[in-house]
């Protein structure tokens, strides 16, 4: 998986922008502010999944205008491919000139590993960090996980709206079980795909650890499943009955508090180091070191699962790290498509074999060229 091209137009603050990347090494060096961020955001999308920002649609359209434009040329599948996402007045996703219905056509298609300052959430915030980086993951690799995920997330505020409505009208009981049926249903896919993932996913980011740590300490990475019956080796007809059975045991309590209890949406993924919570006890570099991890595990996944190595995009995150994760992590994307933003070069870096750009006021100023 390369990426050899990329074009924006009234992307955030790139009035017009095209960069030809190289398939090894490229740093994209600028002062705060400048656009380097969103040039990384802009690479993000063409996974299909949301922006790693959070950004709504209309914050990435330049300030004045009523579209944005993002294109690129990639390799995959051993050919050269085209994808083109239009934001605004004129929302399109279109792979190879032919127009998909959403963003969600490209999962799948262009792989590839974000990781910014703001992934810190992940070992130190609340559980819904934790899905989140689980669902982007997962949808990388699984199309239809995205379209479970967002089919269950409309038939869960549905049945909310139910037990809302219940309140006033008891006799709206019987409507009840056509929607558990139907969150039971696409619920056992996520659960067992979240399942599946994980016990991928907890080997890689173990040994990663011990590689960060010096052998000094042991990461493990737990599913937390929020269904009190779910057991590792159910077939996902035995998930879909027993989360059935929990939402027809909790309805009282669920008609009560006018929430559903029970469901993935409330799944944790444990994060421990040595036994003990990484949230609760870890120091800033045990839990940059587990979120390091994780993120390499994710890559190493998606290369053993589809056989090609994604492209990796780093925002800033060097400056978060001591010189010694910052060796181990330039270490293991050697054979990878790399995209850093900085602000400063970093002495760890090799940059006779980087091509570095500098950008300024979301434009390329020029290439730097290596001594």
């Amino acid at each position: 998986m390369l990426f050899h091209k990329i074009t924006l137009q009234n992307f955030r603050n790139i009035a017009c922008l095209e960069l030809s990347l190289g398939e090894g090494l490229n740093i994209i060096r600028g002062e705060n502010a400048q656009g380097k961020t969103n040039l990384i955001e802009a690479l993000w999308l063409f996974t299909g999944i949301r922006s790693f920002r959070g950004a709504r649609e209309s914050e990435m359209i330049r300030f004045g205008q009523q579209e944005a434009v993002i294109s690129c040329l990639f390799e995959s599948e051993g050919r050269t491919q085209s994808a083109r996402i239009q934001l605004g007045a004129h929302r399109g996703v279109f792979l190879n000139e032919i127009r998909s219905p959403s963003a969600s056509a490209l999962c799948g298609k262009l792989h590839a590993i974000v990781f910014s300052p703001s992934h810190l959430a992940l070992a130190q915030d609340g559980p819904a960090e934790r899905r989140r980086f689980l669902d982007e993951a997962i949808g990388q690799l699984y199309p239809t996980y995205q379209k479970n995920l967002n089919a269950y997330q409309k038939t869960l505020q549905q049945r909310g709206a139910l037990l809302r409505d219940m309140q006033q009208n008891p006799g709206l009981l019987e409507l009840l079980d056509t929607w558990d049926v139907h969150l039971a249903r696409i619920g056992a896919q996520i659960i067992r795909l979240r399942a599946r993932y994980i016990q991928m996913l907890c080997g890689q980011a173990a040994e990663f650890y011990r590689g960060i740590s010096g052998e000094r300490e042991g990461l493990s990475v737990e599913y937390a499943c929020a269904m009190q019956q779910f057991q590792p080796d159910m077939e996902i007809a035995d998930i879909r009955e027993a989360f059935y059975d929990e939402l027809v045991k909790t309805r009282e309590q669920d008609i009560r508090q006018c929430s559903t209890g029970a469901g993935p949406h409330r799944d944790e993924i444990s994060l421990l180091v040595d036994g003990k919570s990484v949230r609760l006890y870890g120091s800033q570099g045990q839990k940059r070191s587990c979120v390091l991890a994780l993120k390499l595990a994710e890559c190493g996944i998606i290369e053993s699962s589809t056989g090609s190595r994604p492209v990796i995009l780093l925002d800033d995150v060097l400056s978060e790290l001591d010189s010694g994760r910052r060796a181990y992590l330039l270490g293991c994307m050697r054979s990878h498509q790399v995209l850093i933003t900085c602000c400063e070069e970093d002495p760890l870096i090799d940059r006779e074999n980087a091509k570095t750009f500098i950008i300024e006021n979301g434009r390329i100023a020029g290439e730097a060229i290596s001594l």
